[in-house]
């Protein structure tokens, strides 16, 4: 049924893009998603749906520079020209907007619209509280106490506590256009149709599941990102092959994600492969609830000794680099942990003797997993091998599949929560671009759900002690220290089964010209145009 629906909204959008007959100028992508990624401003789908639906139609207050390919990408100001911190109070926090711009609908982005859509998300008695938006954009915004306008052009926004990581969180929230939300009745589910950003695209049409189509906002305040394309056009093909079949076919220009056993073929028929290096892990985030196994120290690390990451790599077609820690080998928070991931099946079958279990009496668990999505790489085949890895020593595990979304709402629940199907663990890749994402949110004490996404119920005060440390200190140099000794911890505690990172492969037409792979999970397709 899967697969017919698949070719069925694949030869239904082949059939569109046949009658409208798409100009030069279109960009027709192929995502990982099986839908179309929420159109109303905080979206779904992940890191991919920010990527698709998030950063084109909407900007944030601070926007992540994605111009090179070289370094690692840092924050710059979006909507807000300038941010700072009360010297005298660090909860304090003032953000100075850009003057002149402009929503779609025309209407003037000001501060009275930034404390709108902080309500959307946080103030659950306002008119324009959005559950939907709120599951997809509470979270990221832990440090936010209090909020209020200044002026025409600023903010206050007061955080629970001195928190140096706020910036980073603000850079997740999207700002939508109140007064389009006012004209459309105040109905979220009319907006979706029709949104208002002040992004450099507009969504023009789209239909769930099938298409989205974007237009460049010509009236963009950063006249160096109006985009050059004339349309922008996004198809949810969550099955490897079929996104390559499209690619091939000339159905769509680029994809995500190719399949690793078709790289070579696809470059062979002139198709182009980008990647780069970027910050994203692949894992298993681990349960710690009261009877987890891995409550164990002996077991996280037995496991982390029996995975052939070399192996994998291979079965990955070179796609990846082998997880050394939680981070990648020589990042700047890698610091310097004593436990070594290394493939030991000697050592890791000894310490599951030491905990009871052997490949004759093994340990038996389930673990959550998701047969694609954003940034999930290529699950099925690398799930069934980390699978075939752990069995060797003694850890059998049987995988609960869930499409993506319902993934990321189990993640968001908690791993002692119903939907969560008594499995012991899940495989969840991660955003690990800023210290709050990349380390706080997962195993901070007071984050679990449903007050943030510490899925595994974690908690330790020595960790609490070190977030709590990354908050409080304001000096990047000191900062970075702090978040060394974070990752050493991480990583002598086998806090997860820390397998790979992504290089983010992506095969496009050799007509595509003008893309710069950022080193981050969102990307710019304003500089993008397209051959004849």
């Amino acid at each position: 049924m899967v697969r017919s629906a698949l070719a069925w909204s694949l030869a239904a959008g082949v059939a569109l893009f046949a009658q409208q007959g798409f100009a030069q100028g279109t960009l027709r992508i192929g995502m990982t998603a099986s839908d179309i990624p929420l159109t109303t401003g905080q979206t779904d789908q992940g890191g991919e749906g920010m990527r698709f639906m998030g950063y084109t139609v909407y900007d944030a207050l601070i926007n992540w520079d994605l111009s090179s390919a070289d370094k690692p990408s840092d924050l710059k100001p979006g909507l807000a020209t300038a941010w700072a911190v009360d010297a005298a109070d660090k909860t304090k926090w003032v953000f100075t907007l850009r003057e002149g711009v402009k929503f779609h609908d025309g209407s003037e982005f000001t501060a009275e619209a930034v404390v709108w859509n902080l309500d959307k998300l946080l103030k659950n008695d306002s008119p324009q509280f959005d559950q939907r938006q709120a599951a997809q954009g509470r979270s990221r915004i832990p440090a936010v106490a209090t909020y209020k306008v200044l002026d025409k052009y600023k903010v206050e926004i007061t955080t629970k506590s001195p928190d140096a990581t706020l910036p980073y969180q603000i850079a997740w929230v999207m700002m939508s256009s109140p007064t389009q939300w006012e004209k459309l009745g105040k109905s979220w589910e009319a907006f979706a149709k029709t949104p208002s950003g002040t992004g450099p695209w507009q969504l023009t049409a789209f239909q769930p599941r099938e298409r989205a189509e974007l237009a460049p906002f010509k009236d963009y305040w950063d006249k160096a990102r109006v985009p050059k394309l004339d349309k922008l056009v996004l198809l949810p093909l969550p099955e490897p092959n079929a996104r390559a079949a499209a690619l091939r076919s000339g159905q769509v220009d680029w994809i995500e994600a190719p399949s690793p056993d078709l790289l070579a073929s696809l470059k062979g028929a002139g198709f182009k492969i980008v990647t780069n290096a970027y910050p994203h892990n692949w894992t298993w985030h681990l349960s710690r609830i009261e009877g987890s196994p891995w409550n164990d120290i002996r077991v996280r690390k037995a496991a982390n000794l029996a995975i052939d990451r070399e192996g994998l790599k291979e079965l990955l077609g070179g796609m990846m680099i082998p997880a050394e820690g939680f981070y990648p080998p020589g990042h700047q928070w890698f610091g310097n942990p004593k436990f070594k991931l290394k493939l030991d099946q000697a050592e890791a079958k000894k310490l599951l003797a030491e905990a009871g279990f052997s490949p004759e009496k093994p340990l038996q668990t389930k673990i959550l997993i998701s047969p694609s999505g954003s940034g999930q790489m290529q699950p099925l085949p690398m799930n069934e091998f980390v699978q075939q890895n752990l069995a060797e020593v003694g850890i059998k595990v049987d995988f609960e599949v869930v499409e993506w979304n319902t993934l990321i709402n189990i993640w968001r629940a908690g791993a002692n929560h119903d939907s969560s199907r008594k499995g012991t663990g899940m495989n969840y890749t991660y955003f690990i671009q800023d210290p709050f994402t990349g380390f706080i949110r997962h195993l901070q004490c007071d984050l679990k759900p449903p007050a943030g996404t510490n899925w595994g119920l974690y908690c330790d005060p020595e960790m609490d002690k070190l977030f709590d440390q990354i908050r409080t200190t304001f000096d990047p140099a000191e900062q970075t220290k702090i978040l060394q000794k974070t990752h050493e911890k991480y990583v002598d505690d086998a806090l997860f089964l820390m397998v790979t990172h992504d290089v983010n492969p992506r095969a496009m037409s050799p007509k595509v010209k003008g893309f710069v792979q950022a080193q981050n999970w969102f990307q710019d397709f304003s500089p993008i145009t397209m051959d004849k």
